[in-house]
């Protein structure tokens, strides 16, 4: 039996229920306040998605267009349930930790609450950072045609292709921290990390050449060096946490080697 099941067996099966509902009600109100804000700020947003596409108008004929009598509007709606989810992430990340903690140790309720508190503000960093590479993307890829053919861009696939890198960087940017808070766990030791770096690298290196174009060496540096960074700080942490780790199990086993005279 894991340590959740047991420690969640005394609480009856309503009132998991009931905390679950409270939770998601939470969560859920947080996520519309987010999508609020994102659909007053969508102009704003787009504003900023359209600026490189304008760029790219000095030279050549290019513009965002809409494929339906709605699609201005839907393309608001799509911009605002973005937003909300960025700016929700730390109550509704916070209530589903808060969820999971009452049925783990005093320790690893410990760690997932530091981990919510690195995860949530590294997932935003993540989505700011593709935020700022994506106009050099829309420049290189837009680049391919000729000055003389005109770049007619869907808003919806457009908005979609931005979405992905930003989602996607915040995604890798978080990655580490949840590395972390495993090995606290101790489900992943920190010698299994350090032994399949050279694969990580790669991953990381086949990532940061999927969410950006192949022909932007730059851009591609410019995703893999800050994950390749926070790798290597989540390496550092989980060795110092099993070095401290075996250091207590030893006490405890010999604790004469240990005492003080």
């Amino acid at each position: 039996m894991s340590v959740i099941t047991a420690a969640r067996g005394t609480m009856p099966l309503a009132g998991h229920l009931r905390e679950a509902r409270r939770r998601a009600f939470r969560a859920a109100v947080s996520l519309l306040v987010g999508v609020v804000v994102g659909f007053v700020l969508s102009d704003q947003i787009l504003d900023v998605l359209r600026a490189p596409v304008e760029e790219l108008a000095r030279s050549r004929a290019a513009s965002l267009n809409y494929d339906t009598v709605t699609g201005a509007f839907d393309l608001e709606l799509k911009i605002a349930l973005f937003t909300g989810l960025i700016v929700s992430s730390p109550v509704w990340l916070g209530e589903l930790f808060a969820y999971l903690t009452p049925g783990l140790t005093r320790r690893e309720k410990k760690y997932v609450i530091g981990f919510s508190a690195a995860a949530a503000p590294l997932f935003v960093a993540g989505c700011a950072f593709g935020f700022l590479i994506f106009p050099r993307m829309v420049g290189v890829l837009a680049g391919f045609s000729s000055d003389q053919d005109s770049t007619i861009l869907d808003a919806a696939y457009y908005v979609g292709f931005v979405m992905k890198i930003v989602l996607a960087t915040g995604v890798a940017f978080a990655l580490p921290a949840v590395l972390v808070m495993v090995n606290c766990l101790g489900v992943l030791p920190a010698h299994r990390l350090r032994s399949s770096w050279r694969t990580i690298v790669v991953v990381i290196a086949l990532f940061s050449a999927l969410v950006t174009p192949a022909a932007d060496v730059l851009s591609m540096f410019l995703v893999a060096l800050p994950m390749s960074a926070l790798f290597g700080a989540a390496v550092a942490i989980t060795s110092v946490h099993d070095r401290r780790a075996s250091r207590r199990a030893l006490a405890q086993q010999h604790p004469d080697l240990f005492s003080t005279t």
